[in-house]
């Protein structure tokens, strides 16, 4: 046995054997036998995929198109083929769903004449595949042929945009492949029920200088091709700067990316869950991220935020007048000391627009950073990416010298890979003054949080900032994002309102927002949702007069040792169970229907255990405000009925009871 050891990282390669399958053919099975990728090779190369003996993904031709006119992976010649059998161990700085990533593969190697291989990777969870380069110091990416011949697909859960200038915060709807054309394009992850069989949902991972995948119909008028193919935004060879955030391509190359000859490209990733539960457990984004590249991460300090922006400052009585200034975000810092949230955000407003080294008036981030030092609450300051990538050196300098945190990034909207590049810079310079990265205005995650773990989280959702001036943030809407979005990585959805309402009493009031569904809904994504930095979004005014809901928020984690989906059902509701350290916590949500879902405590341990229950008040359904907080005490052999009301929610927190 041979072991590679990283940081946070060991790599166990158990067995290696040549690969197997007819000539021209390799194939490569998951280590519970289940799913096969076959990869056939001559003058095209093409994967395809069965579960169980059935067809998933028929044979789609892959190739890369590089500058000069050569196609690798047309007439490819073979030069050798291994399988191996592989294991490994990480242990995340920031864990979302487990303390400890246990991967276990299959993997093909495709080594081909002319310096480039194929590999192929199946896990019991999904497969993968990526382009490996030795071609020298560099190359020209012209095209990638990246096809997905999906086969029985129904209509699929599909988040569209009409431009790769997107903030990635799509509504989901259930969409035909073979309408997704036309300017249609889907952002990743994309999920798609098959007809009897199994959902799968692609995406990608270790994007890093390079375009990000969309996807599009790849069948002609005649129904010929495959159902799905990979495009992707070109280089930017111009852009023009509207404002201070929107940066707008104006001219493209005829080519996608420059990138280093002697690289691995992206992961093309297809996760498969038989049951709807399966995927709000699965880790194979993370797991085919490249390792972390830090080697000190003592100082990352996942946590709770108090936001300023969503309820535009509005706190009531106090003896200044609120706004942006150090008044204001001093009562929010001893706010956030009250019940130990360990940050503030200090959004939109804090600096002149376009100079992130000139501070508004009444604003010394200075003296608010100090303060904050002395109730232990860190400081995170926004930003516009297009400053602040004009002006990195010296902001982030500033921003270290002044004691702040962390940065929230805001409004890149674009992946191709001159702003794919920023994302990875920022990440690394931020890094290097030990400042936490929020990215906002972004495409979906993709693997950089675990290189760069001082990246906690990403929006790339449409979540509660949208009922500030929209109706779309729907208990549905919030019922499809763990089964989808969150397949990508860490989503900060920014929940925490405590002003709630049925959609028959939602109202759009900017600066005064509400959220559609009960506030025991609101609570549950605190459990169901994913996200290192988690959002308090309401005043706290608005909490103060609420210590119930506050006892929760106060002790509910935002990193996870253990993760069990209970019960799940796509787009209708979800039951997760959550454990830190000795303690559980639950989560319940559902869509406008109302349901009662069992829960059984078998996931506990043996012993008698605390059991505090936040549920919906006998009167949600006619107002969302209304919920119940109870105690008892359970063991293992208990089952509760969770009675949730329309667009409802439910969460407990279990401890060991004292002896």
């Amino acid at each position: 046995m041979i072991f590679l050891r990283f940081p946070s990282f060991a790599l166990a390669l158990l067995a290696i054997a040549p690969a197997l399958g007819a000539q021209g053919a390799r194939t490569v099975t998951s280590p519970d036998g289940a799913t096969t990728v076959r990869v056939e090779t001559g003058d095209r190369v093409t994967w395809s995929v069965a579960r169980r003996g059935r067809v998933l993904i028929a044979p789609s031709p892959i190739s890369l198109t590089l500058d000069g006119g050569r196609v690798l992976g047309r007439g490819a010649r073979l030069r050798g083929a291994d399988t191996r059998q592989l294991r490994d161990s990480v242990r995340p700085v920031a864990p979302t769903k487990s303390a400890i990533v246990r991967g276990r593969w299959n993997e093909l190697d495709l080594r081909f004449d002319g310096g480039y291989a194929l590999e192929v990777r199946a896990y019991d969870a999904g497969v993968a595949w990526r382009w490996t380069l030795a071609l020298g110091d560099s190359v020209t990416v012209v095209a990638e042929q990246a096809t997905f011949d999906v086969r029985g697909a129904t209509p699929g859960w599909v988040g569209l945009d009409s431009t790769f200038m997107t903030h990635y915060e799509p509504a989901y709807r259930l969409v035909a492949l073979d309408t997704l054309r036309g300017g249609r394009l889907v952002l990743l992850p994309l999920l798609v029920p098959l007809e009897g069989g199994p959902k799968i949902a692609i995406t990608e991972s270790n994007l890093e200088s390079y375009p990000g995948m969309y996807l599009v119909s790849g069948r002609d008028s005649s129904a010929g091709g495959p159902a799905l193919k990979g495009i992707f935004p070109a280089f930017a060879l111009a852009d023009s700067a509207r404002n201070d955030r929107d940066v707008v391509v104006t001219k493209r190359a005829p080519w996608l990316a420059r990138i280093a000859g002697r690289r691995a490209l992206p992961w093309r990733v297809v996760i498969i869950a038989d049951e709807d539960r399966a995927l709000l457990e699965n880790q194979l984004v993370y797991e085919l991220a490249p390792p972390s590249r830090l080697a000190d991460v003592s100082w990352i300090r996942p946590g709770k935020v108090s936001w300023d922006w969503w309820n535009a400052l509005n706190v009531r009585g106090v003896p200044f007048r609120a706004g942006v200034n150090t008044a204001t975000y001093e009562y929010y810092i001893d706010f956030a000391a009250r019940h130990g949230i360990p940050y503030i955000i200090l959004d939109e407003g804090w600096y002149t627009l376009g100079d992130l080294l000139t501070q508004a008036p009444g604003v010394d981030v200075a003296e608010i950073a100090r303060y904050g030092a002395t109730k232990n609450v860190g400081v995170i300051l926004w930003t516009t990416w297009h400053t602040l990538d004009t002006q990195m050196t010296p902001a982030l300098d500033q921003f270290q010298r002044w004691g702040v945190k962390g940065i929230k990034v805001d409004f890149m909207q674009r992946d191709d890979q001159a702003v794919v590049d920023f994302y990875w810079r920022t990440a690394r310079e931020a890094a290097a003054r030990h400042l936490l990265v929020d990215f906002h205005g972004a495409h979906k995650p993709a693997g950089l949080n675990r290189a760069w773990p001082n990246v906690l989280t990403f929006e790339g959702v449409r979540g509660l900032e949208w009922n500030k001036w929209s109706e779309e943030v729907t208990p549905r809407h919030t019922m499809i994002l763990p089964f989808t979005r969150m397949l990508a990585g860490p989503m900060d959805f920014t929940p925490g309102a405590m002003l709630n309402a049925q959609p028959r009493d939602f109202r759009v009031v900017f600066d005064r927002p509400m959220s559609m569904g009960t506030r025991a809904r609101q609570l549950a994504m605190y459990v169901v949702y994913e996200s290192p930095l988690q959002m308090l979004a309401d005043s706290p005014s608005e909490y103060e007069r609420e210590p119930d809901a506050m006892d929760f928020l106060s002790s509910v984690p935002v990193t996870w040792d253990e993760t069990r989906a209970l019960d799940a059902k796509l787009a209708e509701y979800a039951v997760v169970a959550r454990r830190s350290g000795a303690a559980w916590f639950v989560g319940a949500m559902t869509d406008s229907s109302a349901r009662t879902l069992p829960l059984s405590l078998s996931f506990l341990g043996d012993g008698r255990w605390t059991m505090d229950l936040w549920a919906d008040g006998p009167n949600a359904d006619r107002n969302g405000m209304d919920f119940t907080r109870s105690a008892r005490t359970v063991t293992r052999a208990d089952t509760l009925q969770l009675r949730l009301a329309p667009g409802g929610g439910f969460v407990a927190r279990l401890r060991p009871a004292s002896r």
